[in-house]
């Protein structure tokens, strides 16, 4: 039997012409069945780093996240690769820094940008790899033509919203209104923002049940706590934190919600559960957004940190993240080790049995070994950007960042003071200029390109075999589609 396979579904193969997936039958860490695991990413909205009662929050209880931590790991050095949505989650799907992968802004309703197609996500990997895939919530990734949605990149299925939930009027100069989506169809405008996270785990619930026992890959990206946050009227009052400790409070009630439904599926230990956030509170409200009234506005915190969203200090990119994977990720543990979303695609592809893609350069390393054994970080360094400018790198617990129109040096020890309230860079000139060289070399790499292309890409397949642009290679058990 043939079939053909368009570059969304297997975008790997273009540029050098080497396979840019190797997948393998006996690769991976496969769950109790023995099958490969399911993965599930939740992935919320500008939630902070103390938004979570295991990370300290005060006023919020988050009993399910809780519980989430107390059966897997908890880790406290990790980072979303930008302090702003589109990047972030560029970076997530892609395993590559925002400015390596062509997106380093924002997109919206008039905006231009989008991921790049020939970048390959991690619904592109599995769904190669013969899973069914899903996302439900916030894209924001390009929503300009049918093929830039998720369903065009690598999801079997799509239901959310295009971009953030207060890109509308008048937050924004656009008069087209915030649409909730169908995979390509707009089924819903104006949006109950009420009810987005209970929808959103509805069809998360559905589509878990819904697999049959095929390996399935669920990437839920929460609209909330973005501001202005919602929740319906069942969650309201519920938490000392006010309505916006009710928002946190849906969201850990929907991970309770997938939580509960994969014990029922009996798939517990087969599934691979994370949750993390996209970056940090958002702080730094401007004038025009106070409109609505100031309850809508209430914002998370960044916890013991410096800064917010929008910006290269820690509250704005140290992100809580919480795993889970029973019988492969030892219960009760913590790490302290230096980890990022770009981690992600690298650990899913080995998980799943595969290999990363080849013909690209990957920022993230697979940190399976990190979750399952309390290894050490997998990272040398972490560059902090923001948009297309490099404004910090951290190396084990020092911190150089310079930033702004006229850059102050700023040098910080994390370990001793993870707040960075102290500038020691006086006290250390040897450090500056390491960290100084470091960056500048990186800037330099990060932005040679790449030889990629953004072509179409045909694909004939024949038992285990495939054919393209000249080039036949033996590959594992995938399911042609």
């Amino acid at each position: 039997m043939k079939s053909v396979m368009n570059r969304r579904d297997f975008l790997g193969l273009v540029g050098t012409g080497a396979a840019a997936m190797m997948l393998s039958r006996n690769s991976g860490a496969a769950g109790e069945s023995g099958k490969p695991p399911n993965v599930i990413i939740v992935f919320a909205d500008d939630l902070g780093y103390g938004d979570l009662g295991c990370y300290g929050a005060p006023l919020i209880r988050t009993p399910q996240l809780d519980q989430m931590a107390r059966d897997g790991v908890r880790l406290t050095s990790f980072y979303a690769a930008a302090p702003v949505c589109s990047p972030s989650r560029a970076a997530l799907l892609t395993g590559r820094y925002p400015v390596r992968c062509g997106m380093p802004n924002n997109t919206g309703p008039g905006g231009n940008n989008f991921l790049p197609e020939s970048e390959i996500t991690i619904g592109n990997v599995l769904k190669a790899r013969g899973y069914r895939t899903m996302a439900v919530g916030k894209w924001h990734l390009g929503h300009q033509r049918p093929e830039l949605l998720p369903t065009g990149r690598g999801f079997d299925a799509w239901f959310g919203l295009p971009y953030s939930n207060d890109m509308r009027k008048p937050f924004v100069q656009s008069d087209e209104p915030l649409k909730l989506y169908r995979n390509e169809e707009p089924i819903e405008f104006p949006v109950n923002q009420d009810t987005l996270t209970e929808r959103y785990s509805e069809e998360s619930v559905r589509f878990i049940r819904d697999c049959g026992g095929q390996p399935f890959f669920l990437y839920l990206a929460h609209s909330m706590p973005h501001l202005p946050i919602h929740t319906s009227e069942r969650f309201r009052g519920q938490s000392e934190g006010g309505l916006y400790g009710d928002v946190i409070a849906t969201i850990d009630w929907s991970v309770g919600q997938i939580c509960a439904t994969l014990r029922a599926q009996g798939i517990e230990k087969d599934t691979l559960l994370i949750f993390t956030s996209d970056n940090g509170p958002w702080l730094n409200l401007p004038d025009r957004m106070l409109q609505e009234g100031n309850e809508r506005w209430h914002t998370g915190s960044p916890g013991p940190f410096r800064g917010a969203k929008g910006t290269t200090y820690e509250g704005g990119v140290r992100v809580p993240m919480i795993a889970a994977w029973p019988g492969q990720i030892p219960a009760g543990s913590e790490s302290s080790a230096l980890a990022t979303t770009m981690d992600l695609f690298p650990s899913i592809c080995h998980a799943a049995g595969g290999e990363a893609p080849a013909d690209r350069t990957l920022d993230g390393r697979d940190i399976l070994p990190l979750l399952r054994e309390g290894g050490p970080s997998p990272h040398e360094r972490f560059y902090y950007f923001l948009a297309d400018k490099l404004e910090a790198v951290r190396e084990g617990d020092w911190k150089l960042r310079r930033a702004g129109k006229e850059p102050e040096t700023e040098l910080f020890h994390l370990g001793r003071d993870p707040g960075e309230r102290y500038n020691v860079a006086e006290q250390h000139p040897e450090i500056v200029q390491r960290l100084q060289d470091a960056m500048k070399a990186f800037e330099s790499e990060v932005r040679r390109p790449e030889r990629s292309a953004d072509i179409p890409v045909r694909v004939a397949w024949e038992g285990g075999w495939r054919c393209s642009i000249g080039l036949i290679s033996r590959i594992g058990p995938i399911s042609p589609r």
